[in-house]
C-alpha cells in the first residue's frame, strides 16, 4: 500500500496524537483501510500524514524534518511484503503483515 502511495518505502516519524497542522483547511483525508487514513494537501497532493483511526496517532514523512540529522530506522512494517530490490542497513524491529494487523486493525 505504501509503495503504491509513494513509489517506495514510507520513511516516517511517529508523532503521537498531539500534532498541529498549519493550513488544516487545505488538508484532505483518504480512508485507506479499516484502521488507518492518509492525509494529503488538497492543493498540491503532498503526503502529509498517516493516522491510525483507533488511537489517533500520526506518522509524518521524515523529509519534513531536514534539521534532524541523527534519525535511525527502528521498525520495518510489512517486512514479508518487502520487495527484494531494497534493504536497509542496521538492526531493526521487523513486523509482518499479520503482526501489523494484530497491532492496529480493529478486532472483529
Amino acid at each position: 500500500m505504501c509503495r503504491k502511495w509513494g513509489g517506495g518505502p514510507a520513511l516516517a516519524l511517529q508523532c503521537g496524537t498531539d500534532l498541529e497542522i498549519d493550513g488544516i483547511d487545505k488538508v484532505k483525508v483518504f480512508d485507506s483501510s479499516e484502521w488507518a487514513e492518509r492525509g494529503f494537501c488538497g492543493s498540491c497532493g503532498t503526503h502529509l500524514f498517516y493516522r491510525i483511526k483507533g488511537t489517533g496517532e500520526y506518522s509524518v514523512p521524515a523529509g519534513f524534518f531536514p534539521e534532524l540529522s541523527d534519525l535511525k530506522i527502528e521498525v520495518e512494517y510489512f517486512i514479508d511484503k518487502k520487495p527484494s530490490y531494497y534493504c536497509f542497513s542496521g538492526k531493526t524491529k521487523e513486523l509482518t503483515e499479520k503482526e501489523v494487523f494484530a497491532l492496529y486493525a480493529p478486532e472483529e
